[in-house]
């Protein structure tokens, strides 16, 4: 006699004989007494756990020969029970959609089943794995499956139901099986070993029933496997046969790991070599006993969801007491990471070594790294472009005045404490434009103004240029009412001209010369004498004036430069405007040619701005003459002409 396997030997014959699938065995059972049967059903779940088991049995209660209507008992012993039980029936088709994906074995199920029952009372197609039918035969299957001819019913089984399309799964009656309950395929699996005499102790069926993961069909066949062996069959011996590392081996490898023993992780792990575990095995078998340590961390009371001995569990829980949940964590992720490398390297014995190494509490402390202090900012103060401001028009004649050679202030290299507000500064600032009146004082703060220094009742505002300040001042009164919109409060507006980073820099300034503080609104400037003349850096934003520093080359003009290069920072140079000596020997012509040749490359004109000398000095008759065109540069010259003229001429008198 052929041998049979157990799974085949005793796959369930009745609804009565499904293991752990009561809901859907009544659901079934209900619908064949009634006679409502569906034209298609779809049953999905994990493997071995009845699907196409129920297919068939279905098929034969709807044909059974012992009753004159489908009947929920198929008696098993008809010719037509007998022929769907070993295949060979006429109006039972079973279709493998792996091997039958294609639309063209779709439109031969279909013209096939117009055709009426030759043997059976219904016409039964199952079409097992469906999910790997194409999503044009599919499509070719939809209108049959919702209006199928008369006694053609279709059961579609898959263990994948996303891959199957919406419009398919809505046209059938939808059974979901789960996986089976560790109870009762161990009740199921005794009855199984006392039929046929197998020497299991209880143990080691549980444990058979926990590898097979809710699935009764592995369970038989690992049941079968085993009773080839001689003897009582225990839990070592399941272990050994499923090649998996035993339970007990990976006990003692955690319980050597949690008590930092390096030797003897070392000495376990080239035991379970010797013994030919190899060593991807034994990584991901402590993987999962990982799981199991965690599940006794957690959930001490359900050994069920676990696939240990009840001894081995008991000691689970007891060891799982001395670990910390994040211990177990980071050393399942530490598994993780390297499984991928054991999977790719040619030495697998040394990184598992060095993996189990590296789950040593020891290996597992997060050294502490001195957290590094940050640099202070450097506020790094560029040259100046040096432009000499026009000194204002004087009545009395002045004598000619030496000048003096100009103290730069440096700033020191020290962190502005007010950038660390800077973002809040400008939200600030954009709130208050959002509600400043008129449109053209917004706009003209907007592009020229910024917010650099706020305190509980006032606001320091820096603005471009000393033109667009007397603009500012005009429209005090509305910048103010802005900032009491914003702030509930009255808050008094300080302008100067500057712009904020500059302003910043020179408040935080040990030197008291260099630092800027809001100018009073009606105090006027005080004179600065040649002792102590201070030269006042500060960044502004680019102003209708074109400003040339001959050292540097660089130039700044309003609006975008022609050359692709950033924005250049603009430096202005102020100093004392009253000339009190001027050197006898010098050569005016040279003065204003050079002012000729630079009014011409700006494109520009020499203005006289009413400088006066001593009278009958040798000075006068030139200056006279000349200082008629005390420049004011203006104008949007070419770069390229500017930098070209500063080449021609490199030696300026000024």
């Amino acid at each position: 006699m052929t041998y049979e396997p157990l799974h085949h030997k005793y796959r369930p014959q009745t609804f009565a004989d499904l293991v752990g699938q009561s809901a859907i065995a009544t659901t079934l059972s209900n619908a064949l007494i009634s006679e409502r049967i569906a034209p298609a059903y779809l049953f999905t779940g994990p493997r071995g756990t009845g699907k196409t088991s129920s297919a068939r049995i279905l098929a034969k209660s709807l044909n059974c020969l012992s009753s004159d209507h489908p009947t929920p008992i198929p008696c098993g012993k008809c010719s037509v029970c007998q022929a769907i039980a070993n295949g060979s029936a006429l109006d039972v088709i079973e279709i493998d959609a792996a091997s039958n994906t294609g639309v063209d074995n779709i439109r031969e199920i279909i013209e096939r089943s117009q055709f009426a029952p030759v043997q059976c009372r219904y016409k039964v197609y199952v079409i097992d794995e469906c999910h790997m039918l194409s999503t044009a035969a599919f499509n070719a299957l939809l209108k049959t499956l919702e209006e199928p001819p008369d006694r053609v019913i279709f059961v579609l089984a898959t263990t994948d139901p996303q891959r199957v399309l919406p419009t398919i799964i809505s046209r059938c009656q939808r059974f979901d099986y789960r996986r089976i309950a560790l109870d009762a395929m161990v009740a199921h699996l005794q009855k199984i070993a006392q039929i046929e005499a197998i020497d299991i102790n209880l143990e080691a069926l549980t444990l058979v029933a926990q590898i097979a993961n809710g699935g009764l069909r592995d369970a038989e066949s690992l049941l079968d496997q085993l009773s080839l062996l001689a003897g009582t069959i225990t839990a070592e011996r399941v272990w050994d046969l499923v090649g998996a590392v035993p339970e007990r081996d990976l006990l003692t490898l955690l319980k050597v790991i949690h008590g930092n023993i390096p030797d003897q992780v070392i000495e376990q792990c080239r035991h379970l070599m010797n013994r030919g575990k190899e060593p991807l095995i034994v990584l991901q078998n402590l993987a999962g006993f990982y799981l199991n340590l965690l599940l006794a961390k957690t959930a001490p009371n359900r050994p069920e969801m676990v696939a240990v001995t009840a001894p081995t569990w008991q000691e689970l829980c007891t060891e799982a007491r001395t670990w910390s949940l994040e211990e177990i964590l980071r050393g399942q992720q530490l598994l993780k990471d390297s499984e991928t490398q054991l999977k790719n390297t040619t030495q697998p014995r040394l990184w598992l070594e060095v993996t189990l190494l590296g789950l040593l509490p020891q290996a597992q402390v997060i050294p502490l790294v001195a957290t590094a202090v940050p640099s202070r900012p450097q506020t790094s103060v560029e040259r100046p472009t040096e432009v000499i401001t026009a000194p204002a028009p004087v009545n009395q004649p002045i004598k000619p005045a030496v000048i003096t050679p100009t103290t730069r202030v440096e700033v020191p290299k020290t962190e502005v404490k007010t950038v660390a507000s800077d973002d809040n500064h400008e939200q600030i600032w954009q709130q208050v434009l959002e509600v400043m009146e008129p449109p053209t004082t917004r706009t003209l703060l907007r592009q020229h103004g910024s917010l650099f220094n706020m305190e509980e009742s006032s606001a320091y505002l820096s603005i471009s240029s000393e033109q667009l300040l007397k603009m500012a001042r005009l429209r005090l009164t509305n910048i103010e009412s802005a900032f009491e919109a914003v702030f509930r409060r009255r808050i008094k507006v300080h302008l100067q001209v500057g712009s904020a980073t500059a302003a910043m820099a020179a408040e935080v300034s040990p030197s008291p010369a260099a630092r800027i503080q809001p100018p009073p609104e009606t105090a006027p400037t005080p004179p600065i004498t040649p002792e102590n003349k201070v030269m006042t850096v500060v960044d502004i934003p680019p102003v209708k004036e074109a400003i040339i520093d001959k050292k540097e080359a660089k130039i700044t003009a309003s609006g975008t430069p022609k050359t692709p290069s950033t924005e250049l920072p603009q430096k202005i140079l102020n100093f004392d405007s009253s000339l009190e000596t001027l050197d006898q020997d010098v050569d005016v012509s040279e003065i204003l040619a050079a002012a000729q040749k630079l009014a011409k490359s700006f494109d520009g004109e020499v203005v006289n701005m009413g400088y006066s000398l001593p009278e009958n000095s040798a000075a006068e008759t030139k200056v006279n003459k000349s200082l008629e065109n005390m420049t004011i540069v203006r104008g949007r010259p070419d770069v390229n002409e500017i930098l070209d003229s500063l080449e021609e001429d490199e030696d300026l008198p000024f």
